[in-house]
């Protein structure tokens, strides 16, 4: 697996959780996540308001604001590979 950077984990975190109500196990094994960093991550996260945490069924979801990130990211990101295989060609 090639090195992630935070912006790379945090948008696959917030996928994994998007539409549907993810458990900490889910999105740890999903994200290819240790349990110390899922939760350092979860923690930012919960913070930024990005997720949202169901204390009853223990499930994490992506907010709003957290779908905007997303839209906004895979804008950058595929604007980044444009850029980039113009400058291969």
């Amino acid at each position: 697996m090639k090195n992630r950077n935070n912006l790379e984990i945090i948008a696959l975190i917030l996928e994994i959780a998007k539409g549907r109500k993810a458990t900490q196990i889910r999105i740890m094994y999903k994200a290819y996540l240790s349990y110390v960093q899922l939760k350092e991550y979860l923690s930012q996260l919960l913070e930024n308001g990005l997720i949202t945490y169901q204390e009853g069924e223990r499930t994490y979801s992506t907010t709003e604001k957290g779908l905007h990130f997303l839209r906004i990211y895979q804008q950058i990101s595929e604007a980044f590979v444009t850029t980039k295989s113009s400058v291969v060609a």
